[in-house]
């Protein structure tokens, strides 16, 4: 490609450079790759001024994934679920009103932070935060979100253990994406996937492929489902489960798909998906994952899956482990 050198103040051929680099963080060492533009007329090695591609934020995000942390957004997104703002969030937790700020927008949380976090991010928590805490929300936003709250805490009590009956339960660890199986999402992924139709076969890829490129870029996955290696490529474990759910509730359609020889199972979604609870991030990959494979049919999929380090380093039946997105093709 061609560009204006710094250096050399020239237009001319620049060189991509793709190098490994070690960032410490907090006494560990993280290898990040870096992105290097070389000038063919003098030689000088650059980083792109336009790119977004930080790499301590790369480092920090491992470097929570590495430790079980919880992501910027994974914070921001559930103080936007309850309309709270990060002055009146920071306040809750006796916070001063930058912190909060600085950890949605990178910055790497202590230990103790991050204990307090996870604690209020759990609905039962929050609302008793909000109880002992009269001073901080105006009286009507307050009545709000208690009614809110105490609903949630009831429908998480009975939905929790219909769901561990039906899906089971798991840790969040490298086997779901360091993230605990969150069904709404799931759910919605699959409406957004299968609307105008969609088989079977490539629904179960497109599914994997949003969740392993978003552990790619962001070190967390979008819902975490736990993928099996199976005979037409990766699919989420216990899949027909979840399928058989959203038809059960209404919510999607299965139509006889008839290709030749080849009869597949067309899932057609009944109902919009519920974008708002996708981080920014997550609709990014949801997009570019549905837009890549557009003109693929189910066995160029596949195919285009079996080709991957993930596939190709489990045997059938294994859990695929999501430190094998490092090496996704997408």
């Amino acid at each position: 490609m061609k560009g204006i050198c710094p250096n050399c103040e020239k237009e001319t051929e620049l060189e991509l450079i793709h190098r490994a680099e070690d960032i410490k963080v907090r006494g560990e060492t993280i290898k990040v790759e870096m992105k290097y533009y070389k000038c063919k007329n003098c030689g000088e090695e650059f980083e792109d001024p336009k790119s977004d591609d930080d790499p301590l934020d790369k480092a920090y995000r491992e470097y929570r994934r590495r430790h079980g942390m919880m992501q910027p957004e994974e914070v921001r997104d559930f103080r936007k679920r309850f309309g709270l703002t990060q002055n009146e969030m920071s306040r809750l937790l006796g916070w001063g009103g930058a912190t909060l700020s600085r950890y949605e927008n990178g910055a790497l949380q202590d230990e103790t932070h991050e204990k307090a976090l996870r604690l209020a991010m759990d609905p039962r928590n929050l609302l008793k935060l909000i109880e002992v805490t009269t001073d901080v929300l105006p009286t009507e936003k307050r009545d709000r979100l208690v009614n809110e709250l105490m609903a949630a805490e009831q429908e998480t009590c009975s939905l929790e253990r219909v769901y561990e009956e039906r899906f089971g339960k798991y840790e969040a660890n490298e086997l779901s994406g360091y993230r605990k199986l969150d069904l709404a999402k799931l759910f919605n992924a699959i409406l957004y996937f299968s609307k105008g139709g969609v088989l079977k076969t490539k629904l179960n890829k497109l599914l994997f492929y949003a969740d392993f490129k978003h552990f790619k870029d962001y070190a967390v996955s979008i819902t975490g489902a736990r993928y099996a290696h199976i005979p037409f490529g990766p699919a989420p474990d216990k899949y027909a489960l979840y399928f058989a759910t959203l038809i059960e509730n209404g919510e999607i359609r299965v139509e006889e798909n008839i290709i030749g020889d080849f009869i597949g199972e067309e899932f057609i979604s009944l109902k919009e998906p519920d974008f708002s609870l996708f981080s920014d991030s997550e609709l990014k990959i949801l997009a570019t994952v549905k837009e890549y494979f557009k003109e693929f049919n189910a066995k160029r999929i596949t195919d285009f899956s079996h080709d991957e380090e993930a596939y190709k380093k489990t045997k059938h039946g294994d859990i695929i482990s999501y430190e094998h997105a490092s090496d996704l093709k997408l």
